[in-house]
């Protein structure tokens, strides 16, 4: 552990000790989440973790780390797997991704939907929440969706932005980056500080907490998938597993989005990568 010297401050950890909570770390998220943590992203778990350092009371991340380690699994454990999987998100981030998903995914769905007027959409790993209200604007503006059933499904690993999800309310800094002033101005209403979301789209998300490399509960069958910038996050074998589930709930000719750095290649030839207005969708073998 990290040890008092003269004056009243704390020194560093010694080399070793911050090996081993790195270690010990790596260890704990891989172990909870199935996502790696390269050697030399030290910096990251510092920036990540300082916060929650502080409001425990320990002298350092590593110091942190090195006293959960001899610590029974509980809520601090818990806390930093979900500091360290928090992933950047925006409004209508990748805009061709939601052009495409609006001029060409909705209007083929709907002509193939037609006679059950439902649609069902799951925004993986959606963090608080801007990639579903995203997909929830696009489904509402959709004069040819007007009198259909749209069901938007939003899941994550963490609890605490699922919270922050849930609430529909955003920072002025958030919905800046993203989010043109029209839908801000039909889609949110100003309060104190914040920008909250309209009920009516609110009211059209689930939300659920998912661990996407374990075993999953029950999900609907699904028309459009939505799992960007997970999969880099996991060895192979994960993606595998991963996309294999995504396998049995997308429809037969349903879509699947990926991040731009992901794909399905040498990682299950049950889908094949197809080019949609200027972005690139996944679909099942023989749609």
């Amino acid at each position: 552990m990290s040890a008092a010297v003269p004056g009243g401050t704390v020194a560093a950890p010694a080399p070793a000790e911050a090996a081993t909570a790195f270690a010990y770390l790596q260890d704990l998220v891989r172990e909870r989440s199935a996502m790696a943590i390269d050697e030399g992203k030290e910096y990251l778990v510092e920036a990540r973790l300082a916060d929650l350092a502080r409001q425990r009371g320990r002298s350092s991340v590593w110091d942190l780390l090195l006293w959960l380690r001899t610590q029974p699994h509980g809520q601090d454990h818990t806390a930093v797997v979900e500091a360290m999987t928090t992933n950047e998100t925006s409004f209508f981030r990748d805009p061709a991704v939601f052009e495409a998903i609006r001029t060409r995914v909705l209007p083929d769905l709907v002509d193939r939907r037609g006679g059950t007027r439902h649609l069902s959409v799951w925004s993986a790993a959606c963090s608080t929440g801007q990639e579903p209200y995203s997909l929830a604007m696009l489904a509402k503006e959709d004069p040819a969706l007007a009198a259909w059933d749209v069901r938007i499904l939003a899941t994550d690993l963490t609890g605490a932005v699922l919270d922050r999800a849930r609430s529909g309310r955003f920072t002025k800094l958030e919905v800046n980056r993203g989010l043109a002033a029209n839908r801000l101005l039909r889609w949110f209403t100003q309060a104190g500080t914040e920008w909250e979301v309209a009920p009516e789209l609110r009211r059209s998300i689930e939300f659920r907490q998912l661990n996407l490399a374990a075993a999953w509960p029950a999900v609907p069958a699904m028309d459009l998938v939505l799992l960007r910038n997970v999969l880099i996050y996991f060895p192979v074998s994960t993606k595998r597993q991963v996309l294999a589930q995504v396998r049995t709930v997308l429809r037969p000719d349903g879509y699947l989005f990926l991040g731009n750095a992901e794909t399905t290649l040498n990682l299950d030839g049950s889908f094949e990568r197809v080019e949609v207005g200027g972005a690139t969708a996944f679909r099942p073998s023989g749609s």
